[in-house]
């Protein structure tokens, strides 16, 4: 049986910078917890930051930018977090590697856990294409990586490994 690494947050869990969550109520994620699949797991908590927090946004690039070294992770008065964000990143990507998860879903639009967007670094709430720093990683070495919009497309992935009909 194939597990799924999913943002804390997305499970309820009140671990964003905020100390809220962003529960996704979704069958197909219910049943994946049922089934022991899911691997809850919070980047940012896990790479030492505090709940709550301040804001941050990627300044420079995006996750991959992070990751190489070329981008940094700001809060909003410019307190670099860059170093924190890429050692969850790291414990993220051991937390699935140990798990044996090939599939990821995680928060959109977060400097972690996006996939398609980020905020670009202005604090003005634009999003640009691009990734965060912990889906950077992952994607990386091979993890694919969905958002609580694409529920359906990880199912049809993750039932796709096991070889068997999108349930």
């Amino acid at each position: 049986m194939e597990r799924i690494l999913v943002s804390a947050c997305l499970l309820g869990s009140r671990v964003r910078y905020d100390g809220g969550a962003k529960r996704v109520n979704d069958e197909l994620v219910t049943r994946w917890r049922a089934e022991g699949r899911v691997v809850a797991f919070c980047p940012e908590v896990s790479g030492g930051l505090p709940v709550p927090r301040p804001p941050a946004e990627i300044v420079g690039g995006d996750g991959s930018a992070v990751v190489d070294g070329i981008a940094r992770v700001l809060t909003e008065t410019g307190e670099d977090v860059t170093e924190p964000f890429v050692r969850g990143a790291h414990r993220a990507l051991d937390a699935a590697r140990e798990a044996g998860a090939r599939v990821a879903l995680l928060k959109e639009s977060s400097p972690s856990c996006g996939s398609l967007r980020v905020y670009d670094g202005s604090f003005a709430g634009t999003r640009v294409p691009g990734r965060g720093v912990t889906t950077a990683l992952l994607a990386r070495a091979g993890v694919r990586v969905f958002n609580e919009d694409q529920i359906p497309e990880a199912a049809a992935y993750l039932y796709g490994l096991e070889g068997g009909p999108a349930a």
